[in-house]
């Protein structure tokens, strides 16, 4: 068919197809453009979406935290984190709440937290029997009943191991000594006998004497 067109009729129909594959290559050039674009883009996002968990992160971190250990008739004993400033009430909702058996009524559930302090709540049985302690991280105790009665004190005598670790520098292994002596002779006679277990010198004697009855 080309043999019977003309010089010119030959170099339009050329210039044509040159055009039109010019437009083409134009056409894939910018599909290609776009598509490189789209995941560009894609790929981005995931990087706003990190920045913005990093963000969060860092709001989260900044908050002060403490750090407690509450004991007791609550249903999860145990340490627990919360933020500063947090009351008793705070601590006793992250432990689960207390148990049938909690007395309410001898804590000030209002009280403000500190880290490192050990909140006891206690038993209904133990009403007017004992006080309620919250211990510090330097082992100084203040008291934390609902009417802040400061004669009130832990009865070695009844008190549970629990209880007497509320004690300032009565810890673990002290408070079940305290209680095996309790056992094998009988209750304390005087508060002068807690001397006599394993452990409670004169020092810690005069820093538990003020805190103790056996009444």
């Amino acid at each position: 068919m080309l043999k019977n067109l003309n010089l010119k009729q030959k170099i339009s129909i050329l210039a044509i197809i040159i055009m039109l594959c010019i437009i083409a290559g134009v056409i894939i050039f910018n599909l290609q453009s776009r598509e490189e674009t789209v995941v560009n883009l894609n790929e981005l996002l995931p990087q706003e979406e990190n920045t913005q968990e990093n963000v969060e992160n860092v709001v989260e971190e900044s908050e002060n935290k403490i750090v407690v250990h509450i004991a007791g008739e609550v249903k999860k004993p145990g340490i627990i984190t919360l933020n500063e400033g947090a009351r008793i009430a705070d601590a006793i909702s992250l432990a689960g709440g207390t148990t049938k058996q909690a007395n309410l009524d001898e804590i000030n559930l209002a009280y403000k937290l500190e880290d490192g302090q050990k909140i006891y709540i206690p038993n209904i049985k133990e009403k007017n029997t004992v006080n309620t302690y919250v211990t510090s991280q330097n082992g100084q105790s203040s008291i934390s009943s609902a009417n802040n009665i400061e004669n009130k004190k832990i009865n070695i005598n009844k008190a549970s191991k629990d209880q007497l670790e509320t004690l300032p520098g009565v810890g673990s292994a002290i408070a079940s000594r305290i209680i095996e002596y309790r056992n094998e002779n009988g209750n304390f006679k005087n508060i002068e006998d807690l001397k006599n277990v394993k452990g409670i010198g004169e020092a810690k004697y005069d820093g538990l004497k003020d805190l103790i009855t056996v009444k």
